[in-house]
């Protein structure tokens, strides 16, 4: 039998083996559809997926309640608000006057009756299409893309199935449409039980699948007789005359209210959508205004932007948004906070935002926009569909704009994607007034999902698929009890809950206990048993107890500290940091060196130095190679050219790319092991920032001139340099089970943006990657499989305000998470070797050193210090795995985690002239780079365990009890 439901989207999803077929652009330039269940790398990553419910698409109790739910509540509020405008005849925002031109859902008897509908209780069902979209912070969040473009009858009736031709129970139906009654204040519950008696019909739509059991219900309609309450979706204009006149009279209650739907017909966007086929989507987003706070739904802006052309012009279309918020660094907010009400966020001219490469415009972190959006005439002709378009397709959109008039636009980040198909789940909004507040009736239709092919978005042949609320009684009591408290306490509780609960959820196996209280907050370090018997009864300690297995401090066996522990390797490492940062490499940004004059006056000299800071890493790996002789080794790099879908001509390093003279590169040194069909990466990027101090942020900006770098990202970079002879020593000796591979990566910072890790994605996925070795011979690497990443961004300055702390943050899946446990254990077995190694005669009593700022001054031999890494989620506020090349790793498919400080965007040595040896903390981040190597050693040594691999891709069982610890 043919796959059926989520089974054939994996199924039929496309290889994408082959020059070209995997391009990543700049996240800045186009922010992606997150790829959900199936990576293109090959990755499974979701654990929730029933093998024997193909037709099912899992929601979790927690996207139901904190995000789901408040964002209708809030979407209801708006929209209801426009609503109750109309029918009372008053101007309202988002409905302009051409959107009622020729409407069926609103002709001139309905329009000519605003304000006389005094039964009218503004009852909406409408039909939303939602999906999940990833915004530049790395939060994948559902989203309201607009309204169903599969029209609101179809979205509704499809409510009642739960997979093709199997109908959900008749009483389900019955039950929701008494509860319409009853909310709408219309009938009491007594009178409802019968709704036949009480007068309740259906007007049937054409061409929609129905459940048999309305029958019944159905209006012919002839007399209206006992009709009370009529349900339909048809144009009020198409209604028979009898129930036009009955409704206007006040004697029959048309459900949902009729001027609710005529976002759905509208002439002009029925005409775009012959060219754009999810246009019908559109004009419900112009009732609504952009959201991008953390909690209920996001919503993308869209309206119409004018720009002025000689002559009067009369403006007909709305609403007019002529200007957009940019979300980026300039703004300093965390995960959890809403970049639109930063203090510094700063509204641009939206023409600027879309398509400007001028320096002033872009800043230091600025890209144009024109990706993520699409745009149209004021005649309905499609000018641009951003996700995608080509480079000629933007400059024909610029030269259409030049002339001016009036364009509609929506931005976009593109709907999750299964492989070749993006999802959108059409969901019923079902709200009313209620006195003069609106309501949203909960637990009503959930509606059904379609998955569209994206080549052609043929919108008749969708699979389509069905919402499935997971029921998981523990899940269900955390959400219960936070919303019964308001201390913070406890919603810090149920996060902490549901960390452990998903972790173990995606190992299927029960959590070390050491690794559930790492999983937890720093201020439950050491205190997760007393933590787990303070919560109340009603809340999770035995569902908690049931995932955290019991576990002796761990004592295994290191690979690699007896030669990172050593002070030599302190010194080494301190040096390694001071010579990449304080001596000759200076212009260290892949646009260096930028072409202004206020940059050239600034420069100490005119050329950029990636190439020999390059060079220099090559050699010092071709050295070190020389002295120890490992067998198998091979030094190279990974050449390519730095494209864009704009023109940066004030970028130098861009604009030589663009001119042959020169190209970027990836470094790589390979070190065999057993297995040399497999690889575990250990990655940093060589490239560093520009410094915003010396940039400035007011109206007269500055220069562009690299930072230092010291701890962004020398700090990394010479972990890698001294994780080579470790490596080397274990190859020797046998114990390397697959190969390591340590890689420089280029161009992390913008705006090159993580430019390295892009190309060096989609060569894995294409499988296609070669490296250039010294000799200038190429070697084939395409059939290596990249067993996992490590990558390391600023591991060396220790917080002041949360000291000797560090992130391990795995990417999606359960092998990523299997990398974090790796590093895990490598964290436990230094704090645990480290009391041995402080009762020596040269650390015993010397507590912590002092940092230094002369770069040549080493710091004073100290105690080794003890390390709390913190393994955080992909999806919580602590983990900046978003802000790294890691996240390119993880959205590829490719196993990764991220080790890096406690980051703080806000501190002094963050991508300024501090970024020096006098914000490196030698003992904190030695030790760092021992953990890391440590567990890269690990991680290579062995064969990951495939926790929560489905069985239609792999081996195992389709139960998701636990199997044991992991390990």
């Amino acid at each position: 039998m043919a796959a059926q439901g989520w089974m054939r989207l994996v199924a039929e999803a496309k290889s994408v083996r082959g020059n070209g077929k995997y391009r990543i652009p700049a996240y800045s330039e186009f922010m992606p559809a997150p790829r959900l269940l199936c990576k293109p790398y090959g990755e499974i990553v979701a654990t929730t997926f029933a093998e024997d419910d193909p037709w099912g698409w899992p929601i979790s109790e927690y996207e139901e309640a904190f995000e789901l739910r408040p964002g209708l509540e809030h979407l209801a509020r708006e929209i209801l608000d426009s609503l109750y405008k109309l029918g009372e005849g008053q101007s309202t925002h988002g409905i302009s006057r051409k959107k009622l031109e020729n409407n069926p859902y609103w002709p001139a008897e309905l329009a000519d009756s605003a304000g006389t509908l005094k039964h009218e209780r503004y009852l909406v069902i409408l039909p939303l299409a939602l999906s999940r979209t990833q915004d530049d912070h790395g939060r994948v969040r559902w989203t309201l893309i607009g309204g169903s473009e599969q029209g609101p009858a179809r979205t509704f009736w499809n409510s009642f199935f739960s997979q093709p031709n199997r109908e959900l129970p008749e009483e389900s139906g019955l039950d929701f449409f008494r509860r319409i009654l009853t909310a709408t204040n219309c009938e009491p519950e007594e009178r409802v039980r019968d709704l036949l008696k009480c007068g309740f019909r259906i007007w049937p739509s054409s061409g929609v699948r129905m459940p048999s059991w309305t029958g019944p219900y159905l209006w012919p309609g002839k007399s209206l007789g006992a009709v009370r309450y009529l349900l339909t979706f048809e144009p009020f204009a198409k209604l028979p005359r009898a129930a036009r006149q009955s409704y206007l009279q006040g004697q029959l209650h048309i459900f949902p209210f009729p001027g609710s739907l005529l976002f759905w017909g509208i002439d002009g966007y029925r005409q775009l959508s012959r060219d754009l086929p999810l246009a019908l989507q559109i004009p419900l987003l112009h009732a609504v205004a952009r959201r991008e706070s953390p909690g209920g739904l996001r919503v993308l802006q869209s309206g119409w932007m004018h720009e002025p052309r000689t002559g009067e012009e009369t403006i007909e279309h709305g609403p007019v948004r002529n200007t957009y918020i940019r979300t980026h660094r300039w703004a300093r907010t965390a995960r959890h906070e809403d970049p639109l009400s930063a203090m510094v966020a700063r509204e641009d001219k939206l023409a600027h935002v879309l398509f400007s490469t001028a320096p002033d415009d872009l800043e230091l972190y600025g890209k144009p926009m024109a990706r993520n959006v699409q745009i149209w005439t004021e005649g309905f002709r499609l000018l641009l569909d951003g996700p995608r378009a080509t480079k000629a397709n933007i400059e024909q959109t610029i030269e259409a704009m030049a002339t001016g008039g009036l364009f509609g636009y929506r931005f976009l980040f593109p709907a999750m994607r299964v492989g070749g198909h993006e999802i959108y789940w059409h969901r019923p909004l079902v709200a009313y007034l209620e006195g003069n507040q609106p309501a949203v009736l909960h637990g009503g239709p959930l509606g059904y999902l379609t998955a569209y092919r994206t080549n052609g978005l043929d919108l008749s042949n969708a699979v389509e698929l069905w919402p499935r609320i997971l029921d998981r009684p523990a899940h269900r009591a955390a959400i219960r009890f936070s919303q019964q408290v308001e201390h913070p306490r406890h919603h810090a509780d149920t996060l902490r809950a549901r960390k452990i609960l998903e972790a173990a959820e995606l190992a299927r196996a029960r959590l070390p206990f050491s690794f559930a209280r790492n999983l937890v907050a720093s201020d439950m370090h050491e205190k997760l048993e007393p933590w787990m018997e303070s919560l109340s009864p009603e809340f999770l300690p035995k569902a908690l107890s049931k995932v955290i297995a019991k576990q002796s401090p761990f004592t295994g066996e290191t690979l690699t500290f007896h030669r990172t522990s050593r002070r030599s390797f302190e010194v080494d490492y301190w040096r390694t940091i001071a010579e990449l940062s304080a001596t000759r490499f200076i212009n260290k940004e892949n646009a260096d060196c930028v072409r202004d004059p206020i940059t050239q006056s600034r420069l100490r000299h005119h050329h950029r130095d990636l190439e020999a800071l390059g060079d220099y890493l090559l050699a010092r790996y071709q050295k070190a190679a020389a002295a120890i002789q490992p067998n198998g080794v091979m030094i190279g790099s990974i050449p390519f050219c730095w494209q864009t879908d704009f023109s940066f001509d004030w970028s130098g390093g861009w604009l030589r790319n663009q001119k042959g003279e020169t190209n970027e590169r990836d470094l790589i040194v390979m070190i065999p092991g057993r297995d040399r069909s497999r690889a575990v990466i250990m990655a940093d990027h060589y490239d560093t920032a520009y410094m915003e101090d010396v940039y400035g942020n007011g109206p007269r900006k500055g220069a562009r001139i690299a930072s230092a770098g010291a701890d962004d990202n020398h700090s990394a970079t010479a972990a890698l340099i001294h994780a080579f002879p470790v490596f080397c020593e274990l190859s020797r000796a046998g114990k390397l089970g697959c190969d390591i591979w340590l890689v420089h990566l280029t161009g992390e910072e913008f705006p090159s943006d993580c430019l390295g890790a892009r190309h060096l994605c989609e060569r894995l996925v294409e499988k296609n990657l070669r490296m250039r070795l010294a000799s200038g011979k190429w070697r084939d690497l395409s059939r290596v499989r990249i067993q996992g990443v490590y990558v390391l961004d600023m591991v060396a300055h220790n917080n002041s305000r949360a000291p000797d702390v560090f992130q391990i943050s795995p990417g999606e899946g359960p092998t990523a998470l299997w990398l974090a446990y790796q590093a895990h254990l490598a964290n436990e077995l230094w704090n645990s070797c480290r009391r041995k190694w402080n009762r020596s005669s040269s650390r015993t009593g010397r507590g912590r050193s002092q940092r230094s700022s002369d770069a040549g001054t080493v710091p004073s031999i100290a105690e080794h210090p003890e390390l709390c890494g913190q393994i955080r989620l992909p999806w919580e506020p602590g983990s900046t795995l978003f802000n790294t090349d890691g996240q390119i790793f993880s959205d590829a498919g490719i196993p990764v985690v991220l080790f890096m400080e406690n980051y703080d965007i806000n501190r002094i040595g963050y991508h300024d002239t501090h970024d020096t040896m006098e914000n490196i903390d030698l003992d904190y981040g030695s030790a760092l780079a021992a953990i890391a190597i440590e567990a890269v050693a690990r991680a290579a040594s062995q064969t990951p365990m495939r926790w929560g691999i489905p069985r239609l891709c792999r081996g195992g069982s389709k139960s998701s009890t636990t199997a044991g610890v992991i390990g």
